[in-house]
């Protein structure tokens, strides 16, 4: 376990007990692990169908060129990849204009990448965006309401080819000529109005 991680969590446990002045511990854990934050949460569309018909190795091979895409970018934009689980990806950026940046490149590179591959190859990339407070623990996890934000819009919202963002980075972000934002009826928990990123 990472020391931060293990820190943490004896933070909780002493939070557990009958005693515990939680709001003190509370206001501990923030100031250590706290920060404004852009989360990206990552996944790839038609994987459950794709594995079971193209089996697991398949899946494995796409996930592998995924991250041979997205890698660099992420790099090059000043992303930190957080995590990996299965075909998604949890990343931080210190700006919601370095992550949409980012998300706008890894689009790109996909459509460039499946130009070359059939339809079973294909990178198929579902993006969700969010801006906010969150506790960072090391380089190995990320808590916080805009984490779920990004992950519900990223794993369960997007299609393909989309990046959805929360109301909390829409409102964070300047505007940006060619960059426009739909509205979406989703709401997801974290954030009630949701927006489709348009342009670029």
């Amino acid at each position: 376990m990472h020391p931060d991680e293990a820190e943490l969590w004896a933070l909780i446990e002493r939070r557990c007990l009958p005693d515990a002045d939680a709001a003190s511990i509370d206001a501990l854990i923030w100031h250590r692990y706290g920060a404004e934050r852009a989360i990206m949460y990552t996944d790839l569309s038609g994987f459950s169908r794709r594995s079971s018909e193209f089996g697991i190795i398949h899946f494995l091979e796409v996930i592998y060129e995924s991250l041979r895409l997205f890698r660099p970018i992420l790099a090059s934009g000043g992303g930190r990849l957080v995590k990996t689980e299965a075909d998604s990806l949890l990343v931080r950026f210190s700006t919601p204009s370095a992550a949409l940046d980012a998300a706008f490149a890894m689009q790109r590179a996909c459509v460039e990448f499946n130009l070359q591959r059939p339809p079973e190859e294909q990178v198929l990339l579902c993006v969700g965006l969010g801006y906010g407070p969150v506790l960072c623990i090391g380089d190995v996890d990320m808590y916080g309401e805009q984490v779920n934000a990004a992950s519900k819009l990223g794993e369960d919202t997007a299609r393909a080819g989309e990046i959805l963002v929360s109301d909390a980075f829409r409102a964070a972000m300047t505007s940006r000529e060619g960059v426009a934002y739909e509205p979406i009826p989703a709401q997801v928990p974290g954030s009630i109005r949701n927006f489709r990123v348009l342009g670029r």
